[in-house]
């Protein structure tokens, strides 16, 4: 059975991220890797990702440095364009690693019997 290959927005420094792709490669998933800060995902990728875990929250890094500068009232705030914006323009405040299969089916964060699931099945 031939495994979907996918794209994942990963940040090098990110060690869940580095978990993620030690993961891919571990069960024979090829992947297409992009750097988050360089080439954050679009503004298509980015709703799509929201149309389908349903909340914008999903999609936010709320760990990390950009979020906590912003400050979660702020983002809270936010209309949904203008949270689309951000997100687009600093790949830092969206939620890692960022995983789109073959299909257009999108995982944000890694939880390994999920990703199981999607890809292995």
């Amino acid at each position: 059975m031939t495994r979907p290959s996918v794209r994942i927005f990963s940040y090098s420094r990110c060690s869940t991220c580095r978990k993620a792709i030690s993961w891919l490669q571990s069960n024979d998933v090829s992947f297409e890797l992009f750097d988050i800060i360089e080439n954050p995902p679009d503004n298509n990728l980015l709703t799509k990702a929201w149309d389908q875990l349903g909340d914008r929250k999903y999609l936010f890094n709320t760990s990390g440095a950009s979020y906590r500068a912003i400050g979660s009232s702020v983002v809270k705030a936010m209309t949904d364009k203008q949270a689309l914006e951000a997100l687009e323009k600093d790949g830092k405040l969206i939620k890692r690693p960022f995983l789109i299969t073959s299909d257009g089916k999108i995982l944000v964060g890694f939880k390994p019997d999920i990703w199981n699931d999607l890809l292995l099945k």
